[in-house]
Formats: C-alpha cells, structure tokens, sequence
C-alpha cells in the first residue's frame, strides 16, 4: 500500500532511514514516496484501462514541483483551480492537453491565460462562467472544450465541510439547470460541450455514493 514502514525500531521511506533525513536537512520536513506516488498512479490507470482515460492529478491535494514533475514524467496530467496552479503546471512541462481547469470563480484574465496555453478543457460552474469564457474564446478566436459541473444532490456520507455534491452546497448547477445549457448550447458557439463533472466531495471510502452520482 506506501513504502513507509518499520525495520526494527526504525521508520524508514522505501530504503532511507527517516533519521538520517531528518538529520541532514533537519525537522520539521515533508517526504514523500515516490515509488507510493507512482504505485497509486499506476493501479488508477490500470483500473481503467479499457477506456485508456487520461488522468489528472489534483494539484489543490499537492501543488510541490517535485511530486508533479514526478507524475507528469509517467504521463499524468493535472486538475487545476488558479492561474497560479497553470504556472506550475506549465513549470513542470506538462502538455497544456492534459490540463483540466476545474473551481469556482475562476477570473477573466485566469481564463485568457489558460485559453492562450492551449489547455484540454475548463469545468464550468454556472451561467455567467460559461458566457465569459464563450466572449474570451471569441475575441482569442479559439474554442474551447467545457464540461457542465452538476451537483447531483448525493450524500457523501463523509464531513460536511467537504461535502460539495448535496443541493444546499454552493457548487455545480441543479439538473434542471445543466439540461437547459445543453438544450441551448447554440447560444455560446465558441465553446463545445464535451461533457459533465461531478464533485460530491473529500474522503470518501465507499463506493456506493459514486455510483449513484453517476
């Protein structure tokens, strides 16, 4: 599951001696696993290998260059919430195609800037970002791949600070009101409507609450 574990009364990360780093760089200090990093990576797209999905890491859990870098090298592309994000993304040379830009309030030059890098796709949350980003795309001259965030209104059965898919939440829009940006979608010509996204919160351990969002 991780490679962080005991060898006798020492706690080692994969074959390195926490002690050791903790005395050449001091404490207190973050490490990390690559060989877990990449061991979860793999056993995700493994999982889902008869539809050959890409992958995005969520730079919002984990935004050190290091960590990205490391995925992005396995062929990994990022979730990203900010301008700041897309510069880091960008930092580790990840194609600008396997970027995914997701949240809430986005801004209007945080959407010309990920426009302009040619990234895969926004998740947009309401009415007023689709028209924004459907004038940004016109006055570039670019079109744009969206997928409609809905809120399904399911219990994630995890804490309520981070649960984002019940209706009384702030985030996505209702059924109703994703299937009338689809029933209207001519009126923004300069983006495409690729699909839907679903965000029904954090720490989720069962599966039953997936499979009923979906």
């Amino acid at each position: 599951m991780h490679e962080f574990r005991y060898k006798g009364n020492e706690f080692y990360c994969e074959d390195v001696r926490i002690g050791d780093i903790a005395e050449e760089v001091g404490t207190p200090v973050y490490i990390y696993s690559h060989k877990t990093l990449i061991d979860h990576y793999r056993k995700i797209k493994d999982a889902f290998k008869s539809i050959n999905p890409l992958i995005c890491f969520s730079m919002k859990s984990n935004s050190n260059l290091a960590v990205l870098s490391a995925l992005v090298k396995k062929g990994s592309g990022l979730d990203i919430v900010s301008g700041g994000e897309l510069y880091r993304a960008m930092k580790v040379g990840v194609d600008p195609k396997k970027i995914v830009y997701a949240s809430v309030g986005k801004t209007c030059n945080e959407i010309k800037k990920a426009v302009r890098s040619g990234i895969l796709i926004f998740n947009v949350e309401s009415l007023p970002e689709l028209v924004m980003l459907n004038r940004v795309c016109h006055e570039l001259h670019r079109k744009m791949f969206v997928s409609i965030r809905v809120n399904p209104d399911v219990d994630p059965h995890t804490h309520k600070y981070i649960t984002t898919g019940k209706k009384e939440t702030k985030f996505g829009l209702d059924m109703d009101m994703a299937m009338e940006l689809f029933r209207r979608r001519g009126e923004w010509p300069d983006v495409e409507m690729a699909g839907i996204h679903i965000h029904i919160g954090s720490q989720i351990i069962e599966h039953e609450p997936y499979v009923k969002a979906i």
